[in-house]
């Protein structure tokens, strides 16, 4: 309750709070709300020339190129979004966790070994690796979530590694390991909870760079799969009619700005609550 309060006294934080909100809610309430099935190739949804309607009554965002009603489809979209957001997220701050904690905690032969992997792992263009990845494997739904969880731990480890190292040479720690507590007491019970807050926070900040690179590996037509409707494979699909029907870029392309930007702002806002080294700065 202190974070919600902390985040609404911040109108950049509530600001983006309030699009999250209102983005999850509209991706889950998308099968009651949704005008039209996302797959609906209406009769009236193309001109006589066989082209896009644009926004109207009817069709309040208009279509797309086959004459499926567009608002339907972002709604939709959102779902397959942000499901690759939470669960690729997810899996790469676990990873990222799992591997600073181990190489920051043991050193040695082992900790030396997982970060040099780490840093192997940053020299390569996160796009590029991911581009790479989904295009040796079939892509769907989970295979682009996996694919992106695989390129995006790296910078969670390097952050959790420096902290663990500092940690591990605090008073209390060297006090546990006189005390003989376990290896397992001491990184479950005295490093992790320590860490608990920049895991909240890079997770928050994390998904709107997977949604990001979801977009952009969908727009590269290796992502998700039509008919699965994503924001990336609706501007992909509606590229060619950039001129003749511009809302069909430009609205995926701003919901897209603006569900980063909002998972953004509620990022930062988090970090300077919960990391006391940012309390008071701009």
């Amino acid at each position: 309750m202190q974070v919600l309060k902390s985040m609404l006294r911040q109108p950049a934080a509530l600001f983006g709070l309030v699009v999250v909100v209102l983005v999850v809610v509209l991706a889950l309430a998308a099968p009651l709300i949704a005008p039209y099935s996302p797959d609906e190739q209406m009769f009236d949804g193309l001109t006589l020339e066989g082209a896009p309607l644009p926004p109207s009554a009817q069709f309040l965002l208009g279509t797309d190129t086959l004459g499926r009603d567009l608002l339907s489809r972002l709604l939709y979209g959102a779902r397959t979004s942000l499901v690759i957001g939470l669960v690729a997220n997810g899996v790469a701050v676990t990873i990222g966790l799992l591997i600073g904690i181990l190489s920051g905690y043991m050193r040695g032969l082992v900790g030396n070994a997982l970060m040099r992997f780490t840093d192997l792992m940053m020299a390569f263009p996160a796009l590029l690796l991911a581009i790479v990845l989904a295009a040796l494997l079939r892509p769907s739904l989970w295979i682009v979530a996996m694919v992106i969880a695989l390129v995006n731990w790296v910078q969670v480890a390097r952050i959790v590694y420096t902290e663990t190292r500092g940690l591990v040479e605090r008073d209390f720690i060297l006090a546990e390991r006189s005390l003989g507590a376990g290896h397992g007491r001491i990184l479950f019970h005295h490093i992790l909870p320590h860490l608990v807050p920049t895991a909240i926070v890079w997770g928050t900040l994390g998904i709107a760079t997977t949604v990001l690179l979801e977009a952009t590996l969908s727009f590269l037509g290796i992502g998700v799969q039509p008919p699965t409707p994503s924001w990336g494979n609706i501007i992909f699909e509606s590229q060619s009619y950039f001129q003749a029907a511009p809302w069909l870029v430009f609205i995926p392309g701003a919901v897209i700005l603006l569900t980063a930007l909002s998972f953004n702002l509620v990022g930062d806002a988090l970090r300077d609550i919960l990391d006391p080294t940012q309390r008071g700065r701009g």
